[in-house]
């Protein structure tokens, strides 16, 4: 029972090289579940290894290996998807001006490598977490396939998909404190962000389903945004 936080770790680097392999194939619904399956294996892992009281310095180097293939690759592939749909067929192999895209994978290898040597994070994040900006670019991939509200042609101009890529690149290494999803007690206080977080995102995928995902990855930066400068601005006692 041990090696089976690894085992879910390892099933999500897998998920992660399937989703890579739909998307170069333009299978672009199977890319989305598989990066599902990805969100799911890498939320699991932590929940198996607390439930079983087992970790090791192993555990936590596959862990971020495992993101870097789901979590940092895919959302860069995903943006030179979307980007190569946007702009003017390419002669060669090689989109160059797609290319920019995996900004997102060098950018969430940094990330990753500044998480494991900060101790600052062990309860919350500093920085946007890797799988937040995948989801992001997920959602922009679902609505780019089922054309939600015709906002598909919207989503590949591509000066937006540019500055998406600046802007969720710049986030995953800001000094900016993002709440995480472990909980120390249920009550209110000192939950408030959590339950309010996940109220709206209940209220937001039930309203816009696939088109929610995006919408809720900017709910989330906003109020994290809010709480850090709402917090700056106390006076310390």
């Amino acid at each position: 029972m041990q090696h089976l936080p690894n085992s879910i770790t390892l099933l999500n680097a897998l998920a992660g090289c399937c989703a890579s392999i739909c998307l170069y194939e333009g299978a672009w619904i199977w890319a989305i579940g598989c990066i599902a399956i990805s969100g799911f294996a890498d939320f699991a892992d932590g929940l198996v290894a607390r439930a079983l009281r087992v970790s090791s310095p192993v555990g936590k180097e596959l862990d971020s290996m495992a993101d870097m293939v789901s979590f940092g690759f895919v959302p860069g592939l995903i943006a030179y998807c979307l980007l190569n749909e946007a702009l003017p067929p390419s002669e060669g192999p090689i989109n160059w001006l797609a290319l920019p895209g995996f900004l997102l994978t060098l950018f969430a290898a940094l990330r990753l490598a500044k998480f494991n040597l900060d101790e600052r994070q062990t309860q919350d994040f500093i920085g946007l977490p890797t799988p937040s900006c995948t989801l992001f670019f997920t959602g922009l991939l679902a609505v780019f396939v089922t054309n939600k509200f015709g906002l598909g042609e919207v989503i590949t101009i591509p000066w937006i998909l540019y500055l998406f890529i600046l802007l969720f690149s710049l986030l995953m290494v800001a000094e900016l404190p993002m709440f995480s999803f472990k909980f120390k007690q249920w009550s209110w206080k000192g939950n408030e962000m959590r339950y309010t977080f996940a109220l709206a995102t209940i209220i937001l995928l039930i309203l816009l389903r696939e088109a929610a995902f995006s919408i809720i990855i900017l709910f989330y930066i906003l109020l994290a945004s809010l709480r850090f400068f709402t917090d700056r601005g106390k006076p310390d006692y």
